[in-house]
């Protein structure tokens, strides 16, 4: 250990340790004529390649508090209207509305009255698009409303979850849901001063600079990248269950989970099963990555 201590610089151990992130132990050790023996107790004591457990604290959702005030309340049904006059479309219109509560009692039911309507849906389809071309003449998106009128399974899957998102952002967060969280104080206290370079976009090197220059709240490995992309995710599902319009990020917490993003293709993989986790999330997730991206963190998790 004194051995160690001695015959190795502090410059050189931040070589090593800046060097692992992105090699595996056998390169850093040709590229430093290190020991690969040293490099690898370098590494491991530095803890820089170990979770990062207050990076872990702050991205993290506020944990659930559940109350007579966070349980979903049972909807009334909402009232019938005749809106088109047609009578079938009409009950169409009202069972998509009942089914838009999330409530399971009440989707139960308007799933068992739409098998009364004898009217093929996608006739109905049909009736309610010649409607909204007449009744609304200067929009040209109107008739969209009428696409897929009648699936109501659809609709029934993303009422349920809009509703159980809800439940869970009130059991969360209270009436503080769209206020800025501890972490979205942070990134917007890191990148203070920053000039945009376009819309809402702020300049990729200067980010990546301020972020880094907070080794404290860095992501060290990459199953904290993974934690981090879920908490922002969570977020904005959250919020969006509440407020379509109101959930997009501040552009610091878009630059701060793109930044993070971007260190899937920097920070190696610990274990095959980190590796694995990080691929997972490339293939199943839905950020509309390029391919190239892909293609960088591929080349980071096999290189």
């Amino acid at each position: 250990m004194n051995n160690l201590k001695q015959g190795v610089s502090d410059q050189q151990r931040q070589q090593v340790i800046d060097l692992r992130r992105r090699h595996s132990f056998t390169v850093v050790a040709e590229l430093t004529g290190l020991a690969i023996g040293t490099v690898k107790t370098i590494a491991s004591r530095s803890g820089a390649f170990r979770d990062n457990e207050a990076h872990r604290a702050l991205f993290c959702l506020p944990p659930m508090q559940v109350s007579a005030g966070t349980s979903p309340a049972v909807q009334k049904l909402p009232p019938q209207q005749s809106i088109t006059g047609d009578r079938d479309v009409d009950a169409l219109l009202w069972l998509r509305e009942v089914i838009g509560t999330g409530h399971l009692g009440h989707i139960e039911a308007a799933m068992d009255a739409a098998t009364r309507i004898k009217t093929p849906f996608k006739q109905l389809e049909v009736r309610y698009r010649e409607w909204l071309r007449v009744a609304h003449p200067n929009s040209l998106f109107a008739a969209l409303s009428s696409f897929d009128l009648g699936n109501l399974e659809n609709l029934a899957k993303t009422s349920v979850e809009k509703l159980k998102r809800q439940t869970e952002a009130r059991a969360r967060f209270g009436d503080r849901l769209f206020s800025l969280t501890d972490a979205e104080v942070f990134c917007v206290s890191a990148l203070d001063g920053l000039e945009p370079v376009d819309i809402g976009s702020l300049d990729n090197t200067e980010v990546a600079a301020r972020f880094k220059s907070r080794p404290d709240l860095m992501p060290n490995t990459l199953s904290d990248c993974l934690s981090e992309l879920a908490y922002w995710r969570d977020l904005y599902w959250l919020r969006h269950s509440v407020d379509r319009d109101g959930s997009s990020p501040a552009h610091e917490a878009s630059a701060r989970d793109w930044f993070v993003f971007e260190m899937l293709a920097e920070i190696r993989p610990r274990t095959k099963e980190e590796a694995k986790a990080v691929l997972r999330y490339m293939i199943n997730g839905d950020r509309g990555d390029s391919r190239r991206d892909m293609e960088r963190v591929m080349d980071n998790l096999i290189g």
